[in-house]
C-alpha cells in the first residue's frame, strides 16, 4: 500500500496521501437556509487527516439547480457561512477540502423551483426516474423547459460565482460536477440533448456548455484551483450514451489544454452507486481508457478496495482514488488502509437519512 501513502499534486493542491473522499451526498443540510450546520462540521472534521483531500458533497450553484431535500447551496451568505465553518475545521487537521458544484437539471421537481415551473435542462425531455420531494416522497420527474440560448451565459456566470464564493468559504479549489445525468451531463449526451443550436446536434455542440464553464471559472480562481468530474460509461439518473467513447475522447481532449487541477472519472462499474449497491461486470475501465488522453492529475472512484485502489496506482492507471461508501463508516479509512486494518461496513439506510445515525456516530479505529 505503500504507493497509496505518497504525495502527490493536483494544480495547487499537494496531498500528502492518494486516499481522497469523494463527495457525497448525505442531506443534512435543513431547509430553508440549506447551509452547512454544525452536525456537517464535526462530520468533515472526522474524516479530515493530515494531508489528506476531501472532495465535499454535491452543492447547488443556485436555487433553481436543487432536487433534493436538506441538499446544501454555495450561493447565499448563510451558505458561504456555514461552508466556511467546514473548511476551517479540515484545515485545522492538516486536510485539504475543495467544493462540487452542482446543478440538477431535469432531475428536479416544481416544489423545488424558485418560481414554481418545470425545472430548466438543454431539451424538454423528461427523465425516466423518480425525483425525491421536499417531504422525502417520490413522483416521477417532470417534463423540463428548454433553457434559451439567450440564457447560457447566465448560466455560465452562476458556476462562476458559485465558484468564487467556494473561494470565500475557505475552499482550497472547486470541483465542476458533469457526471451521473445532472444537467451539465445532459447537455453533453443525445439521449437528454435535442437542441438544434451551437449548444445541441454535435459532439462539440454537447460538449460546449461544460468546456465554457471550465474555462470561465479557470479564469475566475485559477485551472490549478479548479477540477472536474466526468462518468463515462455511466448509466446512473437515466443517462448514458450509445457509444461514449468519442465523446468523452473529445471532451477529454479538450478539458486537457486547459491547465486544471485534476480529472475525477467514475469507473463505469460502480454508475448508480449512490442508489443501491451495484457492480456493473463486462465494462471497461474509464481510467485506463483515457489515462492516455489527460496529462495531469487523474483521481479514479468507482468500488475500489484497498488492494484496488493500490494496484491502480502501481500500475499508473491514477495518481489518487477516491472512495465513498467506505469513507462513510470509517471516518479514519486512511489510517486503516495504511495499517491494514478492518473496515467497518456502511449502513445504506443511512446515507440519506436526516440525523446523526449513520453520519456521526462510526467510530474511529479502536483495538479495544
Amino acid at each position: 500500500m505503500s504507493d497509496l501513502f505518497s504525495p502527490f499534486r493536483a494544480g495547487a493542491l499537494e496531498p500528502g496521501h492518494r486516499v481522497v473522499m469523494a463527495p457525497l451526498t448525505r442531506m443534512r443540510a435543513v431547509a430553508p437556509a440549506h447551509a452547512p450546520t454544525q452536525m456537517m462540521v464535526d462530520y468533515y472534521r472526522q474524516r479530515a487527516c493530515d494531508g489528506g483531500l476531501i472532495i465535499a458533497e454535491a452543492t447547488h450553484v443556485c436555487d433553481a439547480g436543487r432536487g433534493a431535500p436538506d441538499t446544501p447551496g454555495i450561493s447565499t451568505d448563510d451558505q458561504i457561512a456555514g461552508w466556511a465553518n467546514v473548511t476551517r475545521a479540515v484545515h485545522a487537521k492538516g486536510g485539504r477540502i475543495v467544493l462540487q458544484l452542482w446543478h440538477m437539471g431535469r432531475l428536479s421537481h416544481p416544489l423545488y423551483q424558485p418560481d414554481g415551473k418545470a425545472p430548466w435542462a438543454p431539451s424538454a425531455v423528461r427523465a425516466d426516474v423518480d425525483v425525491v420531494l421536499p417531504d422525502r416522497t417520490r413522483e416521477p420527474c417532470p417534463v423540463p423547459r428548454e433553457i434559451p440560448l439567450a440564457e447560457i451565459p447566465d448560466l455560465i456566470a452562476i458556476y462562476v460565482r458559485a465558484a468564487e464564493n467556494a473561494i470565500r468559504a475557505g475552499f482550497d479549489g472547486v470541483e465542476i460536477h458533469s457526471a451521473n445525468g445532472y444537467l451539465l451531463e445532459q447537455f453533453m449526451q443525445s439521449r437528454s440533448n435535442r437542441r438544434t443550436d451551437r449548444y445541441g446536434g454535435s459532439i462539440e455542440n454537447r460538449c460546449r456548455i461544460v468546456i465554457d464553464i471550465a474555462e470561465a471559472v479557470a479564469a475566475a480562481i485559477g485551472a490549478d484551483r479548479t477540477g472536474i468530474r466526468l462518468s463515462p460509461y455511466g448509466i446512473a439518473n437515466d443517462s448514458g450514451e450509445d457509444d461514449p467513447r468519442p465523446l468523452f475522447e473529445y471532451l477529454i481532449g479538450r478539458l486537457d489544454t486547459l491547465g486544471l487541477a485534476y480529472l475525477h472519472l467514475i469507473e463505469p462499474r460502480a454508475s448508480g452507486a449512490g442508489q443501491k449497491d451495484v457492480d456493473h461486470k463486462d465494462v471497461p475501465s474509464a481510467a485506463r481508457m483515457f489515462r492516455d488522453a489527460w496529462s495531469g492529475c487523474l483521481i479514479a472512484a468507482g468500488n475500489f478496495r484497498p488492494d484496488s485502489a493500490a494496484s491502480m496506482i502501481a500500475e499508473g492507471a491514477a495518481d489518487a482514488i477516491a472512495f465513498g461508501r467506505f469513507f462513510i463508516s470509517n471516518p479514519d479509512l486512511p489510517d486503516r488502509i495504511r495499517h491494514g486494518r478492518p473496515l467497518t461496513p456502511y449502513d445504506r439506510a443511512t446515507f440519506y437519512s436526516s440525523g446523526s445515525e449513520g453520519y456521526l456516530d462510526y467510530p474511529a479505529w479502536s483495538a479495544g
